[in-house]
């Protein structure tokens, strides 16, 4: 069916996570709830490092940096999922669509980029400490940063472009709460295949090679862990990786299996993993630094309550 690159459709409809009214009220209040949790823990993360002189090492200020992400990250979804919902309207414009899923990815990219950057940092800290301070500055500390946020839009932009090529014609209904792009191209009455060629390769280097050097990094770390003498010493090692290698595991456990296959294969399962790392994941992230880190708890603790903690000897 050739319709050319002409867009027909204007606008989507998002048929969301549940068809039953009574299933969708209870899914508003849970997604509420999950993302004032998200906002309030993440900015909590974020006022901790920033107010406390001695949380600002390159470690935290890459966690403030992930605490920042998952904000934006779960804002590109959940507020237009609650609005419509409230509205009673599952519509969403082409345009909108379309910002949401550039936005979705570059969000999405970013958290893996920074899994990767804290990574190195632990390599650099662990089985480099006499490098440390010479190689993590504060300047390559941000340049590190300012790449993932080049790549990442970079690769946002690569696939809303060859989205827009495509054509939408009679069925314009999204099974998901927002415009997650797979599930999208599968309604695109153009050809696919070299879109599909192109997001799989690309897409795929993007995950991969992040997972990839994360994984490199934690090889050398543990082995180098393996070498230390002391029993406390080691364990005090690997609890500087314990909440980072719990959130690898949550974000590329549920990720990995999604968006390294054929956009065809999508289903109920694939939405399932979706929302794991697109709304649970942010939403443990704060819990899992501030409860595995001593540090983090001294600083929240500081930030909440000021008074009791200036009296604690």
């Amino acid at each position: 069916m050739d319709k050319g690159n002409q867009t027909i459709v204007s606008e989507f409809l998002l048929l969301g996570l549940s068809s039953q009214p009574e299933q969708q009220r209870i899914l508003f209040w849970l997604f509420l709830c999950v993302y004032l949790i998200i906002l309030i823990g993440n900015m909590l993360i974020m006022l901790a490092i920033g107010l406390d002189a001695r949380l600002h090492s390159p470690m935290y200020v890459f966690l403030a940096n992930l605490s920042f992400v998952d904000i934006c990250f779960s804002s590109v979804t959940i507020p237009k999922m609650l609005v419509n919902h409230i509205m009673r309207s599952n519509s969403i414009s082409y345009l909108e669509c379309m910002m949401q899923m550039y936005f979705f990815i570059t969000f999405a990219n970013m958290d893996g980029f920074l899994l990767v950057v804290m990574a190195y940092d632990r390599y650099m800290a662990i089985c480099r400490p006499l490098h440390y301070t010479t190689v993590m500055r504060p300047a390559f500390c941000v340049l590190l940063v300012a790449i993932s946020w080049v790549i990442t839009n970079l690769h946002a932009l690569l696939h809303t472009l060859l989205m827009v090529q495509l054509s939408f014609c009679a069925d314009n209904t999204i099974p998901h709460f927002f415009c997650d792009p797979y599930p999208l191209r599968k309604l695109s009455c153009s050809n696919t295949y070299i879109s599909d060629l192109m997001v799989f390769t690309v897409g795929g280097m993007v995950f991969v090679i992040p997972f990839a050097c994360i994984a490199i990094s934690y090889v050398f770390i543990f082995s180098n862990v393996m070498k230390i003498p002391s029993t406390q010493g080691m364990q005090k090692a690997l609890s500087t990786c314990g909440s980072h290698l719990t959130v690898v595991s949550l974000f590329y456990g549920a990720i990995m299996g999604i968006y390294l296959r054929p956009s065809s294969s999508y289903s109920a399962v694939d939405t399932v993993a979706t929302v794991i790392f697109t709304v649970v994941t942010p939403m443990l992230n704060p819990f899992i630094y501030s409860l595995r880190n001593q540090d983090m708890k001294i600083a929240l603790r500081r930030l909440i309550l000021p008074k009791v903690t200036m009296q604690l000897p």
